[in-house]
Protein backbone atom coordinates (compact mmCIF):
# COMPACT_ATOMS: atom_id res chain seq x y z
CA UNK A 1 0.00 0.00 0.00
CA UNK A 2 1.12 3.29 -0.92
CA UNK A 3 2.46 5.73 1.91
CA UNK A 4 -0.79 7.97 0.95
CA UNK A 5 -2.87 5.58 0.69
CA UNK A 6 -4.65 6.24 3.55
CA UNK A 7 -4.85 10.30 3.18
CA UNK A 8 -6.71 9.41 -0.73
CA UNK A 9 -8.79 6.76 1.02
CA UNK A 10 -9.94 10.04 3.52
CA UNK A 11 -10.00 12.32 0.42
CA UNK A 12 -12.05 10.02 -1.23
CA UNK A 13 -14.77 10.24 1.42
CA UNK A 14 -14.84 14.36 1.44
CA UNK A 15 -15.35 13.87 -2.04
CA UNK A 16 -17.95 12.01 -1.55
CA UNK A 17 -19.24 14.45 0.94
CA UNK A 18 -18.63 17.17 -1.45
CA UNK A 19 -21.15 14.99 -3.67
CA UNK A 20 -23.80 14.64 -1.57
CA UNK A 21 -23.72 18.21 -0.32
CA UNK A 22 -24.14 19.76 -3.80
CA UNK A 23 -27.11 17.39 -4.69
CA UNK A 24 -28.33 18.76 -1.59
CA UNK A 25 -27.85 22.18 -1.86
CA UNK A 26 -29.80 21.69 -5.15
CA UNK A 27 -32.21 20.42 -3.71
CA UNK A 28 -32.32 22.97 -0.87
CA UNK A 29 -32.53 26.10 -4.24
CA UNK A 30 -35.16 24.54 -6.18
CA UNK A 31 -37.40 23.94 -2.94
CA UNK A 32 -36.85 26.26 -0.61
CA UNK A 33 -39.92 28.77 0.96
CA UNK A 34 -40.86 31.63 2.77
CA UNK A 35 -40.52 34.54 3.54
CA UNK A 36 -36.80 34.96 3.02
CA UNK A 37 -36.69 32.67 -0.31
CA UNK A 38 -35.07 35.22 -2.84
CA UNK A 39 -32.25 35.28 -0.49
CA UNK A 40 -31.82 32.02 0.24
CA UNK A 41 -32.58 30.85 -3.28
CA UNK A 42 -29.44 32.71 -3.97
CA UNK A 43 -27.18 31.41 -1.24
CA UNK A 44 -27.71 27.74 -1.93
CA UNK A 45 -26.86 28.68 -5.71
CA UNK A 46 -23.37 30.26 -4.89
CA UNK A 47 -22.76 27.35 -2.03
CA UNK A 48 -23.59 24.99 -4.30
CA UNK A 49 -21.51 26.13 -6.86
CA UNK A 50 -19.06 26.26 -4.39
CA UNK A 51 -19.26 23.04 -3.65
CA UNK A 52 -18.98 21.81 -7.64
CA UNK A 53 -15.37 23.75 -7.14
CA UNK A 54 -14.51 21.79 -4.16
CA UNK A 55 -15.45 18.43 -5.76
CA UNK A 56 -12.90 18.96 -8.69
CA UNK A 57 -9.89 20.50 -6.19
CA UNK A 58 -10.52 17.43 -4.06
CA UNK A 59 -10.39 14.91 -7.40
CA UNK A 60 -7.79 16.29 -8.93
CA UNK A 61 -5.70 16.51 -5.78
CA UNK A 62 -6.48 12.82 -5.63
CA UNK A 63 -5.08 12.33 -9.04
CA UNK A 64 -1.99 14.80 -8.18
CA UNK A 65 -1.09 12.46 -5.47
CA UNK A 66 -1.28 9.09 -7.65
CA UNK A 67 -4.77 8.22 -6.18
CA UNK A 68 -7.83 7.22 -8.07
CA UNK A 69 -10.98 9.80 -7.43
CA UNK A 70 -14.36 7.94 -6.95
CA UNK A 71 -16.79 9.11 -9.66
CA UNK A 72 -19.66 7.19 -9.29
CA UNK A 73 -22.85 7.96 -7.34
CA UNK A 74 -22.81 4.45 -5.85
CA UNK A 75 -19.43 4.64 -4.65
CA UNK A 76 -20.14 8.15 -3.35
CA UNK A 77 -23.15 7.31 -1.75
CA UNK A 78 -21.53 4.51 0.35
CA UNK A 79 -18.35 6.42 1.40
CA UNK A 80 -20.19 9.63 2.67
CA UNK A 81 -20.53 10.17 6.19
CA UNK A 82 -23.22 13.06 5.36
CA UNK A 83 -26.99 11.84 4.93
CA UNK A 84 -29.02 12.63 1.86
CA UNK A 85 -31.36 15.72 2.59
CA UNK A 86 -34.09 14.54 4.93
CA UNK A 87 -35.44 17.86 6.03
CA UNK A 88 -38.76 18.79 5.33
CA UNK A 89 -37.53 21.71 3.05
CA UNK A 90 -38.40 24.60 5.96
CA UNK A 91 -35.61 27.14 6.28
CA UNK A 92 -34.67 26.28 10.14
CA UNK A 93 -34.51 22.35 8.95
CA UNK A 94 -32.42 23.90 5.68
CA UNK A 95 -29.97 25.59 7.87
CA UNK A 96 -29.72 23.06 10.82
CA UNK A 97 -28.88 20.33 8.60
CA UNK A 98 -26.43 22.49 6.53
CA UNK A 99 -25.00 23.51 9.75
CA UNK A 100 -24.06 20.07 11.01
CA UNK A 101 -22.98 18.64 7.59
CA UNK A 102 -20.36 21.69 7.41
CA UNK A 103 -20.18 20.37 10.90
CA UNK A 104 -19.16 17.21 10.54
CA UNK A 105 -16.90 18.08 8.02
CA UNK A 106 -14.81 20.61 9.14
CA UNK A 107 -14.36 18.01 12.24
CA UNK A 108 -13.04 15.74 9.92
CA UNK A 109 -10.50 17.50 8.38
CA UNK A 110 -9.10 19.08 11.29
CA UNK A 111 -9.14 15.45 13.23
CA UNK A 112 -8.49 13.30 10.31
CA UNK A 113 -7.44 15.10 6.91
CA UNK A 114 -4.89 17.43 8.23
CA UNK A 115 -2.89 15.22 10.47
CA UNK A 116 -2.82 12.41 7.77
CA UNK A 117 -1.64 15.36 5.50
CA UNK A 118 1.31 16.43 7.87
CA UNK A 119 2.05 13.00 8.67
CA UNK A 120 3.77 12.21 5.46
CA UNK A 121 4.53 16.03 4.81
CA UNK A 122 1.98 16.85 1.98
CA UNK A 123 1.83 20.45 2.40
CA UNK A 124 -0.11 21.39 -0.39
CA UNK A 125 -3.17 18.75 0.34
CA UNK A 126 -2.94 20.28 4.15
CA UNK A 127 -2.83 24.13 2.57
CA UNK A 128 -6.31 22.47 0.42
CA UNK A 129 -8.35 21.22 3.41
CA UNK A 130 -7.12 24.23 5.48
CA UNK A 131 -8.72 26.08 2.71
CA UNK A 132 -11.97 24.27 2.66
CA UNK A 133 -11.98 24.15 6.82
CA UNK A 134 -11.68 28.00 6.90
CA UNK A 135 -14.62 28.53 4.92
CA UNK A 136 -17.10 25.78 5.97
CA UNK A 137 -16.35 27.72 9.27
CA UNK A 138 -17.26 30.79 8.08
CA UNK A 139 -20.43 29.36 6.66
CA UNK A 140 -21.32 27.45 9.71
CA UNK A 141 -21.05 30.86 11.55
CA UNK A 142 -23.19 32.75 8.93
CA UNK A 143 -25.76 30.00 8.93
CA UNK A 144 -26.08 30.07 13.01
CA UNK A 145 -26.09 34.05 12.75
CA UNK A 146 -29.18 33.75 10.13
CA UNK A 147 -31.47 31.75 12.37
CA UNK A 148 -29.97 33.01 16.02
CA UNK A 149 -33.46 35.59 15.29
CA UNK A 150 -35.93 33.55 13.92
Amino acid sequence: MPENQKLINFLNQELSNFAVLYIKLHRYHWFVQGRHFFKLHEVFEDLYNEAAEDLDEVAERILAIDGKPLATMHKYIKETTLHEAQADDKENEIINQLSEDYRTMIKEIKEIGIPLAEEIDDQPTSDLLNDIRGRFEKHVWMLRAYIAYE
